[in-house]
């Protein structure tokens, strides 16, 4: 098994960098591995601060096979930071793993990946693995489904050639096709809203387009039934991340068996996220947690 080079993509959080980095060096692969960071540069003087902090973490980091640091000198943004670091990363080694600087991973995060990467290499199916699961006990460990997330992935270069970053065109199909209930897992997610926000530039979001490009594909993702990723960064502390605890999770500390003997989407499996989605994010939902964070205020 070859590994992959794992892509960290880094901004101005120092603290959750370093809890980012520990978490990696914790993994039985670290030392076998080759690790890109990614820093964005600052947007002003208010947070130059914190991006230079980040870089004097991350320019001796250590324990790893090879480290290559990509330093910006102008902020860039998180979605072209992405895009361009895995397109130049894949075109390389073919494959990547990838995190950003608000995740923990498990010890074994980076075996299921590569072990994943491996053993789907030439599944034209499949387009991408996922690291990070919703609390959910009854999933079974690993799980194929039609949805692909960002907290924790990997993927290959045949695959990422699928993506489209037009995220009009992308809609555009998604609504021709009659896709849209489909694509928001029943109605219960808004994926197809976030999509239009896209389009709209009310947001910059590389994960949703890259969701649509799969999708559109009918392409799978292997999914980790137990997280082996957590993310730290629901502290306010980011741009994209909020105080919202609906999505924490206890990192998974074993090893998980990677058990795919149909290639075919879980339907009991997407069900199951369908429920939690409704759960969590219906209007009630979110009442019910503006409430909360008010009587904390």
């Amino acid at each position: 098994m070859s590994l992959s080079p794992i892509l960290l993509f880094t901004y101005n959080r120092p603290s959750h960098t370093l809890q980012t980095l520990k978490a990696l060096q914790d993994n039985a692969l670290c030392s076998k591995s080759e690790l890109f960071i990614f820093s964005d540069g600052y947007k002003n003087e208010t947070d130059k601060k914190d991006v230079e902090a980040v870089r004097e973490i991350i320019r001796p980091i250590e324990g790893f096979k090879a480290v290559h640091l990509i330093e910006n000198t102008h902020n860039v943004g998180l979605a072209k930071n992405i895009i361009d670091g895995v397109t130049k990363v894949i075109e390389e080694y073919g494959k990547v793993i990838v995190i950003e600087d608000d995740l923990s991973t498990s010890p074994y995060f980076l075996t299921f990946m590569n072990e994943a990467l491996d053993m789907f290499e030439n599944e034209n199916r499949i387009g991408h693995i996922h690291g990070y699961c919703y609390p959910l006990p009854e999933l079974p460990e690993t799980f194929l489904i039609k949805w692909t997330g960002s907290w924790g992935w990997a993927t290959w270069k045949r695959a990422w050639k699928e993506f489209n970053p037009d995220g009009e065109a992308l809609l555009n199909e998604i609504k021709s096709r009659n896709l849209s209930r489909l694509f928001d897992f029943n109605g219960k997610y808004p994926y197809t809203r976030m999509l239009q926000r896209q389009v709209n530039g009310k947001n910059n979001s590389w994960a949703i387009r890259w969701n649509a490009s799969l999708f559109l594909k009918d392409m799978l993702s292997v999914n980790a039934g137990r997280s082996l990723v957590r993310n730290i960064g629901f502290d306010g502390s980011g741009i994209h991340s909020g105080l919202q605890d609906i999505y924490t999770t206890q990192l998974y500390t074993d090893r998980l068996t990677i058990n795919i003997p149909v290639i075919e989407e879980n339907k009991a499996a997407r069900k199951s996220i369908e429920r939690y989605h409704n759960k969590t994010y219906s209007f009630w939902a979110k009442v019910r947690r503006r409430i909360k964070r008010h009587l904390k205020i």
